[in-house]
């Protein structure tokens, strides 16, 4: 629901916030005085183009804001999010456009681009009389009306989902035949190098052993020697560590049966006597082990030389080398399974096809039977807004493809994302005109009654957005006025209605009345909106009757018509 729409410095209007309401809002004013201003405004924050002109005389930049009430649907969140914009309870549009034509949009105080403020005002706002935002007119939308007036959605819904599914089935297989012809063109090479990697019989840290090893027996002779001199020093020789600190500990000893504080210091000499002792047994065993093997060396010099080949040919470490032969015969593996692994994808995708074929068939008969009582409902509608010749036809039609998922009758056809049917709204408004699209209707006030009698019909089926509409009484009086004043008022109980008119059937059944007024302020003309009371109300709709000069007998038809309106 809009609920205020808030307009500076735009066209001749200085400044005003013009408050809505549920129901039928009635704008009305003497021509001139601006009603096409409000509509202008209105679609700034719609999205359409602005420019430098919409500026009022002597400011730096128009504002135009709306708030709003949205509906919580899967396609406004998503559209929110996509654009990176909270969604609260109420929703603010608003447009800026500045003298030098430059134009800022922002939705929730968030900037967004235009096509996003666009695409949210089409969800919400369904504005008439200017084809930009005629949302009947545009033929993708009619078949989401027609499957919403037939209660089609969880049918249309299944479709989506196995449609969905069988889209990534396809998309799994042709993977899975791009990686075959990949692999098909590389295989000689993959067999090649996976056969030289398994030869190499690579070790995971293998090259830091070859070299911790290849540096021990490159110094057998250094260890060898190094052991024999600690050996000397430490036990064999009558003058090593051993024999020395020895002879301390048995001085010690003695010191200490007459001094028991040295006690502690024996103890010690005792503790280093045995150190002493097992590092002297330590380096005996291991000099023992010292390897002096010339073959062993040169070996693991031929082993390093052979990975260094392999490392510098592939430009891998030791490491990389090993994850690259797995991944080699993984591939290897996977083209060896790609047969049976297709041909089960292709299994699924032909039961995908079969189910899709079906439930598609049952939405297209669905539809066809849908479709006559809309067309019957709607070409009813027109007669009493008056186009008694008016003949509605809903098209249904096929797309023939070779290739098409959808198979019927032997035939193929192109699977879209709601069935396989294109579906779009035709109408003839005279007798002898075969029926043509919604947007190839000429006449504005024509288009608005069409569109009011679909809105009329599909409204109790369908979420509609908040329905403006301009030019609606044009080329009707009498009779077909008041039709459709009482369609308008019966749309509004469900649907917020905003309607500009200058009949007095129409305006009689407002709920709330808004007039559009000019004057003169400061030597500037100013165009101002203002809501009208009861009072104002009755003479407003005698003005609409008799002209500026209200008698009593206009403000007494004019009460009489508001009356009249309450029972519609």
């Amino acid at each position: 629901m809009l609920t205020n729409l808030y307009i500076k410095n735009f066209a001749l209007i200085d400044e005003l916030s013009i408050e809505f309401s549920e129901g039928l809002t009635i704008i009305t004013g003497e021509t001139g005085a601006g009603k096409s201003i409000f509509i202008g405004a209105l679609n700034q924050v719609l999205g359409i183009r602005a420019n430098s002109d919409l500026v009022r005389s002597g400011s730096n930049k128009a504002v135009v804001e709306a708030v709003l009430i949205p509906g919580n649907t899967e396609e406004f969140r998503t559209i929110l999010e996509q654009a990176d914009i909270d969604q609260e309870e109420e929703l603010l549009l608003r447009r800026e456009i500045s003298a030098k034509g430059q134009s800022r949009c922002f939705v929730n105080d968030t900037p967004c681009t235009l096509q996003v403020l666009r695409s949210i005002g089409n969800l919400l706002i369904d504005l008439h009389g200017q084809h930009e935002h005629q949302f009947l007119l545009q033929p993708d939308t009619h078949s989401a009306m027609l499957d919403g007036f037939g209660l089609l959605d969880n049918e249309t819904e299944t479709y989506r989902q196995i449609h969905s599914k069988l889209r990534e089935k396809r998309k799994e297989c042709d993977n899975l035949q791009v990686n075959a012809e990949r692999l098909q063109e590389k295989r000689d090479l993959l067999e090649y190098q996976l056969k030289e990697l398994e030869s190499l019989n690579l070790r995971k840290g293998e090259q830091s052993g070859i070299e911790e090893e290849m540096t021990l027996l490159e110094h057998s002779e250094t260890r060898f020697e190094l052991c024999s001199s600690l050996n000397e020093l430490l036990y064999d020789s009558e003058h090593s560590a051993f024999v020395r600190i020895s002879e301390a500990a048995q001085l010690l000893s003695r010191l200490s049966t007459i001094d028991k504080s040295f006690s502690e210091h024996f103890n010690d000499a005792e503790t280093a006597r045995n150190l002493i002792e097992e590092t002297s047994r330590t380096v005996r065993d291991y000099s023992g082990q010292i390897e002096f093997n010339p073959d062993r060396l040169e070996s693991l010099r031929q082993r390093q030389l052979l990975l260094q080949k392999a490392v510098k040919k592939y430009g891998k470490s030791i490491d990389e080398l090993l994850s690259l032969k797995e991944r080699i015969a993984e591939e290897l593996s996977l083209e060896e399974n790609l047969t049976d692994l297709t041909a089960s994808i292709t299994r699924e995708i032909e039961t995908l096809g079969t189910e899709l074929s079906s439930v598609a068939r049952k939405i297209s008969s669905a539809r066809k039977k849908t479709a006559e009582k809309l067309e019957k409902d709607i070409s009813h509608e027109l007669v009493n807004l008056g186009i008694p010749n008016g003949v509605f036809i809903v098209s249904i039609s096929q797309e023939s493809d070779e290739n098409g998922d959808i198979i019927h009758d032997g035939q193929r056809y192109r699977a879209f994302d709601d069935g396989c049917d294109r579906i779009e709204f035709l109408l003839s408004t005279n007798i002898g005109e075969s029926p043509k699209p919604l947007s190839r209707i000429a006449s504005g006030g024509e288009i608005s009654r069409v569109m009011l009698a679909m809105k009329r019909v599909l409204a109790e089926h369908t979420q509609m957005p908040i329905l403006i509409f301009d030019e609606i009484d044009t080329g009707i009086s009498g009779r077909i006025a008041d039709a459709v004043g009482r369609s308008l008022r019966q749309l509004s109980k469900t649907h917020q209605i905003i309607s500009i008119t200058h009949l007095p059937q129409i305006a009689a059944m407002a709920d709330r009345h808004l007039s559009v007024e000019k004057t003169v302020q400061k030597d500037r003309t100013v165009t101002t909106v203002r809501r009208l009371d009861d009072e104002e109300h009755v003479t407003a709709v005698a003005g609409l009757l008799s002209g500026k000069e209200r008698s009593e007998s206009s403000l007494r038809a004019a009460a009489e018509l508001i009356e009249h309106a309450k029972n519609a």
